[in-house]
């Protein structure tokens, strides 16, 4: 079973906002980890070439390796393209929609924490220089505790907004939290996406649920030993694998609150804890 790193990453700064501090890489380190990759032998696809492998049989290099990115951070634009391009690698981004800035300078409400985000001008020339444009919800919520009418806007809503931007159909989306559950898949399905990402902080395979995909999370104080060890293909389980009972434990609890009007809202960075492949 051949184990696939698919990284995820979220701002790449050297002045993150407090609240996402934690899951920023350095622009210097950034530029490192993609020469590690590259000199580690692994060939950078992208995510649909990775699915079309998991659902058709599509043939994969020998050493595949996958960059994805969430919610839409303008650090993209000048601390992550241009890295890219230098070393011509694909990469997919996952939007959250209403968090894009307009061409008055803000964006609509989300559950996000200020920050500043992608334009829609910005997402459409990173999507004609080669960079996947997929979704993240509309306001980036914990979607397996949603009601249906609220999880199908989500999700739908998502897609919608993406393609009426974009002016074309799109595939790849990635659960805000890295939180799913049948529920929300089957949502993710009937919406018309063709994959989802998941956290869980383990390689994939072709084996996976595409609905489930797993990545490995590169945060500030990803060690360049631990990065190594991903990039070799170790240092991390390989999907697909049972969910946890702590996992479902952290579910169920989350689901009470919220349905109290108290919903949990996770660490101090405002990103709950990922704790599997959900």
């Amino acid at each position: 079973m051949t184990a696939v790193p698919v990284f995820l990453y979220h701002a790449v700064t050297d002045d993150p906002p407090a609240w996402i501090a934690p899951f920023t890489v350095r622009p210097g380190v950034f530029a490192d980890q993609l020469d590690r990759l590259v000199a580690g032998g692994r060939t950078v696809i992208s995510m649909a070439h990775l699915v079309d492998a998991m659902r058709y049989g599509a043939t994969l290099p020998p050493r595949p390796a996958v960059l994805t990115f969430d919610d839409g951070f303008a650090d993209f634009w000048d601390s992550v393209l241009p890295e890219l391009a230098r070393r011509n690698l694909p990469a997919t981004l996952y939007i959250t929609t209403e968090a894009v800035r307009t061409s008055g300078g803000e964006g609509g409400e989300t559950l996000l924490p200020p920050a500043d985000m992608l334009t829609w001008r910005q997402i459409r020339t990173l999507e004609d220089r080669g960079v996947e444009i997929g979704g993240h919800s509309r306001t980036h919520p914990q979607l397996d505790t949603l009601p249906a009418e609220r999880l199908r806007d989500e999700i739908h809503g998502c897609r919608r907004q993406l393609e009426d931007a974009l002016g074309h159909s799109v595939h790849a989306y990635a659960y805000p939290h890295g939180y799913s559950d049948r529920r929300v898949r089957q949502c993710v399905r009937d919406a018309g996406w063709t994959s989802a990402c998941a956290v869980a902080d383990a390689f994939t395979s072709l084996r996976a649920d595409p609905y489930r995909i797993t990545r490995l999370t590169v945060r500030a104080d990803t060690g360049s030993d631990v990065f190594e060890e991903w990039v070799g293909g170790q240092g991390a389980r390989t999907a697909p694998f049972p969910e946890r009972p702590q996992t479902t434990a952290w579910r169920y609890y989350r689901r009470l609150r919220a349905r109290m009007g108290s919903p949990v809202g996770g660490p101090p960075t405002g990103l709950p804890a990922q704790l599997d492949a959900k």
